[in-house]
């Protein structure tokens, strides 16, 4: 296990430094100029070169990157253009919004499709199997940003059943900060009020979030469920005469969700990347709706600390779902 550790380390620094020299390279390779964003529409061109000098924009673009890489060594994201904050706060000051509307998302989605991948591959061919994989198929073809507004335009303003935007009502303090999470925070804090309205105010968008990952955890527990159905061993469990809901709820469904697990980790980080348009949409003060502001204000160094901090999360959900799936299949850890 040691070992395994260790290697998906090693593999994971080159992953995240050509990650960073992508981004980088295509920053930089858009025609815009930070400098002329930053000093406004009015400003002479004195004006531009003097902050273009004072944010380094005016070196090569390789003495640039180095800078850059050896601020990121230290811990030091720089400052941001736009906030005129350090990068890191911004971000530590978001991103627990992002990760809580993502794992509200995701326990939805597998909570839901885990049962129903096993019920479709259970009933095989049956009227329930083919409604799933319709849905399914929708789950998938459906665009996150249209379904986004189709739900708000529903229950928000002709039912008026679910909050329009934000984390809690505009006029609520949120709960003590303890880990940035409102829903834990409430109730670490006996908020109970609080949350209430922050669940209320997790619905829609972590519903819309969860629709693609709902409908893919639900297509591969199925094909993994109808792999496993035709072992030899789930043969000899029924021939001894186990009941079927061991067998299946048990024994099979442990066979199955190797692959799944899988899918779960990558989903988590595909999830904080495809935040952006759900955070939009629904005014979450998270990551993504930091993205597009320093998207549209040409902030480079939240743009590129953005691209770092979801690709270290991606090295660390991979990191743990090989745990993970060598728990579950002891052999992976063997064969590393």
């Amino acid at each position: 296990m040691g070992r395994l550790l260790l290697r998906r380390l090693l593999l994971a620094l080159p992953a995240l430094l050509g990650l960073l020299v992508l981004t980088f390279i295509l920053l930089r390779v858009v025609p815009s100029d930070p400098s002329t964003a930053l000093a406004g529409e009015n400003a002479t061109p004195e004006q531009i070169e003097a902050i273009r000098k004072a944010y380094g924009f005016d070196q090569p673009l390789w003495r640039q990157f180095v800078v850059y890489i050896g601020q990121v060594a230290t811990g030091d994201l720089g400052n941001s253009i736009f906030t005129e904050q350090p990068v890191i706060r911004d971000i530590a000051r978001r991103l627990p919004a992002t990760i809580e509307l993502v794992l509200m998302a995701l326990i939805f989605a597998t909570c839901v499709g885990i049962p129903l991948g096993v019920l479709a591959a259970v009933h095989h061919n049956s009227a329930f199997d083919h409604a799933v994989r319709v849905i399914t198929v929708g789950g998938l073809a459906i665009a996150p940003f249209w379904f986004a507004i189709i739900l708000q335009l529903i229950f928000s303003m002709d039912l008026n059943w679910l909050p329009l935007r934000g984390r809690l009502p505009v006029q609520v303090q949120p709960p003590e900060f303890i880990t940035g999470l409102y829903m834990p925070d409430s109730l670490l804090s006996g908020r109970l009020d609080l949350f209430l309205q922050s669940a209320h105010h997790m619905i829609l968008p972590a519903f819309t979030l969860s629709l693609g990952s709902l409908a893919s955890i639900t297509r591969f527990t199925r094909a993994g469920v109808l792999e496993t159905l035709q072992k030899d061993f789930v043969s000899y469990e029924r021939a001894a005469g186990y009941p079927d809901r061991r067998i299946i709820w048990v024994y099979v469904l442990r066979n199955s969700v190797v692959a799944t697990v899988t899918q779960i980790g990558l989903l988590f980080g595909a999830l904080i990347a495809g935040a952006v348009a759900i955070e939009t949409i629904f005014d979450w003060p998270g990551i993504g709706s930091y993205a597009v502001q320093a998207i549209l204000t040409s902030d480079y160094k939240a743009i590129l600390a953005v691209t770092l901090v979801v690709g270290v999360i991606y090295a660390l959900v991979n990191l743990v779902v090989d745990i993970v799936h060598a728990l579950l299949d002891p052999r992976v850890a063997e064969e590393n």
